[in-house]
C-alpha cells in the first residue's frame, strides 16, 4: 500500500489493499509550487554576502568598513579583520532573529489555519520586505526590511518542511523533501549571478540585487494561492469532504479510503493534544525532539552559513579581488545546486545516515585542508594569494560544499519533518526552525568576528564540530529511508539500541474509524 505522511502510529486496517495511487502531475506541480519557498530563502542567505562586499553599498550604510577596506596598506591579520563589524554582521543576522520570533506564531497559524494560508503569509511577508530593503534610505530602513523577511523565512521554514511531508509518499519522501533545499541552493546561485552584475552597476547595483529577490517571492505566493492544502491540514481543521477531495486528486485515484482512515484517525488523535509543547515534553516523544534539535544545531556547526553568508567577503579577505571573489561564490553556488540534486536520486536509495556518515569525512578532511593551504600562506606572507593556492581553496571549499549539499543540508529539514507524530508535528517543527535560526543568528553575527580573531583557525574550528556530529550520527541517528511516516515511531525508535527505553504504549488508545 502507498502511504503518505499524515499521522501517528495507527494499527493496520482491514481494509483493501489494491491501491491505484499514483505519482500524479498535481501532486509534483503542488511541491514544486510550495517549494519555491526555498528560492526566497536561498536567495536571502547568498545575497547578503555579496551586497555587503558592494562598495557603493559600504560606502551608504557601513562607512568605517569600506574605509578600511580601499586602503592598501594591511599586515596579514588586518586583512582577515577588513569587514569585523557588529553592524554589518546585524544586517545578515537581523533576518534570522525575527525568524526565530515569527515561528511560534507560524506555529499557531499551520495548526489552526492551514499549512497553505500559513505559507501565503511568508509570501506577503517576503514581498514588503523586499521592498523595504530595495528602497531603503537609512539603516533603519535597511534592518526594517531584513526583520520583515525573517517573519517570511519564520513562516515558510515552518510551513513548508511539513506540507511536503504530508503530500508525498513514502517511497519518494526523502527526494519531494529535499525540493525545498535544492530550491534554496539554486536561490543562492541566483544570488551570486545577480550579485556578480549588479556590482558592475553604480551607484545602485546594490539596490537591484536586495529588489531581485521581489522574483521568488511574487513565484512564492502566487504559487502557495493556487495550490490545495495538505488533506492532513484540512481534516485536521474539520474540513472533511474537501480533505478527502484533494487527496483524491493528490493520488488520481478514487480508491483512497485506507489512507483516509489512517489520517482520520490521526486526527482524531491530535485533537485530543490540547497543549502540543507540553505534550511534545513527555517522555514517549523525547527521541524525534532531541534528534531534531541536534540536527538544527550540528547543521549550523558545519560552517556552512559562515562561508555561504560571507564567501565574496572570505575570498577578498584571503586576497582575491571584487570581481573574482564574486565568481568564485558563483562557482560554490553552482556545485551546491548539482550536488543537492544528487541528494534527492541518493536520500531514498543510499539512506540519510550513509550520506551523513560520508559527508563527515568528506568535510572534516576539506576543513582541515584549507586550515593547512591558510596557514602556510601566512606562514610563507607572500601577500596576497597566488592564483594557484586561490585555486586550491575554491576546490577545497567547493568539495566542502558539495558534502553539506548531498548531506547535512537537505537532510537537516527532512529528517525532523518525518521524525514527529501529528499531534506534535507543527509544535516540533517550530522547535526545529526555532533551533535553526538561532543558531544561524549566532553564526551570521559571529562569523566575521571569529574571522578576524581565529584567522585561519575558523576552519579547524568547525572541522572539530564535524567530528562530533559524525559520531553522533553513526551511534544516535537512525534511519528512516522508506518507513511510512505514521509508522516510524513503532519500526524506528522503538528498534534503536538507545530510543526504544523512550517509547512506551502508553498514548491514546488507537481506534477503528469509519469513513464517511
Amino acid at each position: 500500500m502507498w502511504r503518505r505522511g499524515g499521522g501517528c502510529p495507527v494499527e493496520p486496517l482491514e481494509v483493501s489493499m489494491d491501491s491505484e495511487a499514483k505519482i500524479t502531475p498535481i501532486l509534483i506541480i503542488s511541491c514544486l509550487m510550495v517549494a519555491t519557498a526555498g528560492l526566497m530563502f536561498g536567495y536571502d542567505v547568498g545575497n547578503s554576502g555579496g551586497v555587503t562586499s558592494m562598495d557603493d553599498f559600504l560606502k551608504k550604510f557601513f562607512y568605517s568598513v569600506y574605509v578600511r577596506k580601499i586602503k592598501h596598506n594591511y599586515v596579514e591579520k588586518s586583512k582577515y579583520c577588513i569587514f569585523n563589524s557588529q553592524t554589518l554582521q546585524l544586517f545578515t543576522s537581523s533576518l534570522y532573529l525575527a525568524g526565530i520570533i515569527a515561528t511560534f506564531f507560524a506555529s499557531y497559524t499551520t495548526r489552526h489555519l492551514g499549512r497553505k494560508l500559513t505559507i501565503v503569509a511568508a509570501g506577503f511577508f517576503f514581498i514588503i520586505g523586499v521592498v523595504f530593503g530595495a528602497a531603503a534610505q537609512n539603516l533603519a530602513m535597511l534592518i526594517i526590511g531584513r526583520i520583515l523577511l525573517g517573519c517570511g523565512v519564520g513562516f515558510a521554514n515552518q510551513a513548508v518542511p511539513l506540507f511536503l511531508s504530508e503530500v508525498a509518499p513514502a517511497k519518494i519522501r526523502g527526494g519531494l523533501n529535499i525540493l525545498f533545499q535544492l530550491n534554496v541552493t539554486v536561490g543562492i546561485l541566483f544570488a551570486a549571478l545577480v550579485n556578480y552584475g549588479a556590482a558592475k552597476i553604480h551607484p545602485w547595483g546594490w539596490r537591484l540585487s536586495l529588489g531581485a529577490a521581489g522574483i521568488p517571492a511574487f513565484v512564492l505566493t502566487l504559487g502557495a494561492l493556487v495550490v490545495d492544502d495538505t488533506p492532513t491540514s484540512l481534516i485536521e481543521r474539520g474540513c472533511l469532504q474537501e480533505g478527502k477531495a484533494v487527496l483524491k486528486k493528490l493520488c488520481g485515484t478514487d480508491n483512497i479510503e485506507s489512507e483516509l482512515k489512517e489520517i482520520i484517525e490521526a486526527t482524531r488523535v491530535a485533537q485530543q493534544v490540547k497543549r502540543p509543547f507540553r505534550e511534545l515534553l513527555k517522555r514517549h516523544n523525547r527521541p524525534p525532539l532531541v534528534i531534531a534539535i541536534f540536527l538544527q544545531i550540528f547543521q549550523q556547526l558545519t560552517g556552512i552559513n559562515a562561508i555561504m553568508f560571507y564567501s565574496p567577503v572570505l575570498f577578498i579577505s584571503f586576497g582575491l579581488g571584487n570581481d573574482a571573489s564574486l565568481y568564485a561564490a558563483v562557482i560554490l553556488g553552482s556545485v551546491n545546486v548539482l550536488a543537492t540534486l544528487v541528494s534527492i536520486y541518493a536520500v531514498d536509495q543510499a539512506g540519510r545516515r550513509l550520506l551523513l556518515l560520508e559527508a563527515g569525512v568528506q568535510m572534516f578532511v576539506s576543513l582541515i585542508m584549507i586550515t593547512v593551504v591558510l596557514r602556510w600562506h601566512v606562514i610563507d606572507k607572500s601577500g596576497d594569494l597566488s592564483h594557484g593556492t586561490a585555486l586550491i581553496l575554491v576546490v577545497l571549499i567547493c568539495t566542502y560544499v558539495a558534502a553539506f549539499a548531498w548531506s547535512w543540508g537537505p537532510l537537516g529539514w527532512l529528517i525532523p519533518s518525518e521524525a514527529f507524530q501529528l499531534e506534535t508535528r507543527s509544535a516540533g517543527q517550530s522547535v526545529t526552525v526555532c533551533v535553526n535560526l538561532m543558531f544561524t543568528f549566532l553564526i551570521a553575527q559571529a562569523s566575521l568576528s571569529m574571522l578576524c580573531h581565529l584567522q585561519y583557525g575558523i576552519f579547524a574550528f568547525f572541522s572539530g564540530w564535524v567530528v562530533v556530529m559524525t559520531v553522533f550520527v553513526y551511534f544516535f541517528l537512525p534511519e528512516t529511508e522508506n518507513v511510512p511516516i505514521e509508522e516510524i515511531s513503532d519500526k524506528v525508535w522503538k528498534n534503536h539500541w538507545f530510543w526504544k527505553r523512550f517509547i512506551d504504549d502508553d498514548r491514546i488508545p488507537k481506534t477503528i474509524v469509519t469513513v464517511p
